[in-house]
């Protein structure tokens, strides 16, 4: 409402000079829309049944009795979420597996049949309550596939899908964003029936009567989907929009399990719709909490990455704190959230566009309207534009004396639409203008990012725009350098090399699992581990006289008596065992299901495996679905496991697969039973065993 009476305003003080106002260009953002850009940066809890089978996606055959959180603190959700800088949360009320978080009427595969508070307990009831008391927005993720429910794939579904989603958007508070998976129909429980079902994503939902009823019940609600209509999945979960980044597409091509979804990274530059990106990553390789990951929580550096390449690139930030089997965010994971607050806080603690000197090349009407001084004026409903035929305009900030930064960050006035294709910033040293970033998009807001440097003049320049120019703000920062902590590898004889790219530095390290210190072994040459180990490293960098974080490998047996036994390039194959995710081997087969070979050298009693998929920008022959088998002789295998690898294509990260039981073998063999897109090969960037 406060962007719409500013236009208003701007339009009466614009119509009493004579001077029209730019006229809005191409699609627009709504109200909720306006709302939701403000938002910037909020929570993703996934919390269900996954959390008490270990599991990313569950089946749909589990009992509801297996969900019993021992301490559930839906207020200490909304706390830490609420100190890390975060102004709403969105919970996976049913994912995949069925199981309700509310007491749902329409099922029994809910909390009512739980042993938690005795099957009086409703996580959505508590958790609203808590987002009241924090002040927080509150949404609902509710997954239309159901692995669960019988009549998944028939038009019965229907009914009950849109009756839980009226339950979710009824009975618990404003809600301020409903959230579509895009994974839709495969192999599940279905009831009993245990067989694959599949459905026409396009039609099978009937979305147009799920908008409806979102807006019927919550109006002021956006909702997420491939497609949006709201606010459209980024194309991947990693948490990165691409550097061009429209908030645009168009939407009537767009639909959920979008096999283009690449696509969505940077939007339709001839979109149809306003439909901005949303950028979906877990603080935790899983979605769901594992004990196995406690610790490879991501590093504060990985998340201030993804924050300026989400918030930063003109998307949201929607990051997942994955609660645990007691009921909270465990310590590890706020930790880290903190650490990212308070470096964000640091980032942009000192705005240096206070009583600078602001002048444009180019005024809409010479008007003070649209001045330049609206760039810096804190007030979000005044812009600088240009007149209807400039395109290519600059604006020259002056400091009062010359001053260091690295940081640059310019807002559209995006109630007008998003226009600008291209800019550039540029600083003036020694009489000379010297560009130091060109990019593309803008939106609602883009932070640039680059090395120090001093100077007392600083030129934003719009090279092309699909119309005149609206600008509504500039903001320029000096953050400080974050310590990288180093990097730890193991190459296949278990030779290991620790390296930082910090000058005049030192690493310190350990390999007793104790955390390292200044008063820890130094590293200094390589050494090797060949049984498993954990090892631990610090940076400590001697011209800030600062510490980096702590930084952990956990490895197992080392590789260096592997040999891959499958019949092709010996130099291709062995990729598949270097040590190096960032290189693939490429399994083929002309007879059946492609299939990998490894001979361990010696016998070894085996706890599990682990794959790791294509690790490229588009990754390619993900295997999907699996079986594991062992074998003494390579004569007689014994099949150990079948199952899938769940949400990998979304999330192609490594796949820790742990057996129920040990056992003893010194050839294993992983065959491909489906592959992402139904390829013909798959690829592994990296096997291994667990024997631990």
């Amino acid at each position: 409402m406060n962007n719409i009476l500013g236009l208003m305003v701007v339009w009466l003080l614009c119509s009493c000079n004579n001077i029209q106002p730019p006229k809005p260009f191409g699609p627009l953002p709504s109200k909720n829309q306006l709302e939701w850009h403000k938002m910037e940066h909020y929570a993703f809890i996934h919390f269900n049944m996954n959390t008490f089978t270990n599991m990313e996606w569950g089946f749909g055959n589990e009992s509801p009795r297996q969900f019993n959180p021992t301490n559930l603190d839906a207020s200490q959700w909304a706390k830490t979420i609420k100190d890390a800088g975060m102004k709403g949360v969105i919970i996976t009320a049913k994912h995949h597996d069925g199981f309700c978080l509310w007491p749902s009427k329409y099922t029994e595969h809910s909390v009512k049949n739980s042993p938690w508070k005795n099957g009086k307990g409703d996580v959505l009831k508590d958790l609203s309550e808590a987002c009241k008391e924090y002040g927080l927005k509150m949404g609902v993720y509710l997954s239309p596939w159901d692995r669960n429910h019988a009549d998944y794939g028939k038009p019965e579904y229907i009914e009950y899908f849109q009756n839980q989603l009226r339950e979710l958007l009824t009975n618990y508070g404003d809600i301020f964003e409903v959230w579509f998976d895009g994974a839709n129909g495969g192999t599940g429980y279905y009831g009993g029936t245990n067989e694959t079902r599949k459905i026409d994503n396009k039609t099978y939902y009937q979305w147009d009567k799920v908008a409806e009823i979102v807006e019927e019940l919550q109006p002021n609600a956006v909702i997420f989907g491939d497609g949006g209509p709201g606010v459209r999945w980024v194309g991947n979960e990693e948490g990165w929009a691409n550097e061009t980044n429209w908030s645009l597409i168009r939407k009537d091509e767009v639909f959920p399990g979008y096999d283009k979804y690449t696509e969505l990274r940077s939007g339709h530059e001839n979109g149809t719709h306003w439909v901005p990106a949303e950028c979906d990553v877990s603080i935790r390789p899983g979605w769901y909490y594992h004990p196995a990951e406690d610790n490879k929580v991501k590093s504060l550096s990985h998340l201030v990455k993804i924050y300026y390449e989400s918030v930063g690139r003109n998307a949201s930030l929607l990051l997942n704190l994955p609660v645990d089997h007691r009921g909270l965010i465990h310590e590890k994971d706020i930790e880290q959230v903190m650490a990212l607050k308070q470096q964000l806080d640091k980032d942009f603690a000192n705005n240096l566009t206070k009583n600078v000197s602001i002048v444009a090349s180019q005024v809409r009407g010479n008007s003070t309207i649209y001045d330049a001084s609206n760039l810096v004026d804190e007030d979000e409903n005044t812009y600088w534009a240009t007149n209807d035929n400039v395109t290519d305009a600059n604006v020259t900030i002056e400091f009062p004396e010359p001053r260091e930064f690295n940081r640059f960050l310019v807002q559209e006035y995006i109630p007008l639409g998003q226009r600008i294709k291209k800019f550039s910033i540029e600083v003036e040293i020694n009489g000379q203008w010297k560009t130091i970033d060109t990019q593309s998009t803008i939106g609602y807001k883009r932070i640039l990012k680059f090395k120090p440097i001093v100077a007392s003049k600083l030129r934003f320049h719009v090279l092309e725009s699909k119309a005149c120019i609206a600008i509504s703000n500039i903001e320029i920062y000096n953050a400080p350098i974050i310590v990288e902590p180093p990097v730890i590898v193991r190459n296949k004889e278990g030779l290991v090399s620790i390296s930082n790219t910090e000058e005049e530095s030192t690493i310190f390290y350990s390999t007793n699992g104790i955390d390292p210190n200044i008063e820890s072994s130094v590293f200094k040459e390589n050494f090797f581990v060949k049984t498993p180990t954990t090892i631990k490293a610090i940076t400590y960098d001697y011209k800030t006289n600062r510490l980096s974080e702590i930084i952990e490998k956990r490895f197992d047996i080392s590789k260096g008596l592997w040999t891959v036994l499958n019949d092709q390039n010996m130099k291709e194959s062995i990729k598949a065992i270097d040590n190096d995710s960032n290189t693939n081997c490429n399994i083929m087969s002309t007879t059946g299901s492609p299939e990998l070979i490894v001979d361990l050298g010696k016998q070894e009693l085996i706890t599990g495996f682990t794959y790791t998929p294509d690790q490229g920008r588009f990754v390619k022959g993900v295997i999907t679905d699996y079986s594991f088998f062992i074998s003494s002789d390579k004569v007689k295998w014994r099949l150990i496991k079948t199952d899938e690898f769940s949400n990998i294509i979304n999330n192609p990260i490594k796949q820790m697969i742990k057996f129920n039981s040990s056992v003893n073998g010194q050839f294993v063999k992983l065959v491909a039973n489906s592959i992402m897109n139904n390829e013909a090969n798959a690829v592994v960037a990296e096997f291994g065993v667990l024997t631990q």
